[in-house]
Order: C-alpha cells, then structure tokens, then sequence
C-alpha cells in the first residue's frame, strides 16, 4: 500500500459518521447490509449517508454491489487488512510490539 492510499483510508475514518459506519460493518461481516440499514441510528439525510458510505469505498475499505434497485456494502478485509499493514510494516517498522499487547490481532491480520 503506498502512503496516498494510507492516507485515503485514514481521510474517510478520521469523520465519525464513517468510523462508526466502517465499525458497523466489521460487526456484521461477511454480510451485505443495506444502506437503508446501516442509516437507522443516524439523523442525516440519505444524499449525505450515500457520501459517506462511497468515501469508505473509494478508500477501499469497503465494498459496494447493487442489487436491483437497492446499494448491499460489505467490509473489503483485503482493504482494511492493507491498511493495518501499512502501520504496522511501514510505520512501526515491522514491530508490532511498539503499539501495544494485541500482538496476536496483529499477526493475523497480516
């Protein structure tokens, strides 16, 4: 992963509305939610859901596949696992022991 894309990544979880969105689908991968779904709990309106959500995927962080007439995301884990890859190889020099006791997580998501 190059550092642009780093950064596109941490850009889309850096606003709330997404990270809680990005948190929400990691609880409930594999599944495709709906975008209907994923907006009960939030009061914005739908046009602005349907940002946030496309700033997820085009960071690759997400997947989005149109079903008939309704948009189905996904947690993208070869995106997500990238960029955790990213801090741990690039920014911790390959030591995930720098950043805490969740070694085991992090070997994992290798």
């Amino acid at each position: 992963m190059t550092a642009r894309n780093a950064l596109a990544g941490f850009a889309a979880l850096a606003h709330p509305v997404r990270l809680a969105l990005f948190r929400q689908l990691c609880d409930q991968a594999p599944e495709r939610v709906s975008a209907g779904e994923l907006a009960q709990g939030f009061d914005i309106p739908p046009s602005t859901m349907t940002g946030h959500l496309q700033a997820l995927e085009r960071a690759g962080l997400i997947k989005a596949e149109r079903r008939s007439r309704y948009m189905l995301y996904s947690l993208n884990p070869d995106g997500t696992r990238e960029l955790v890859n990213f801090l741990v190889e690039d920014c911790c020099h390959n030591r995930p022991d720098l950043i805490g006791k969740d070694d085991d997580a992090l070997a994992q998501a290798s």
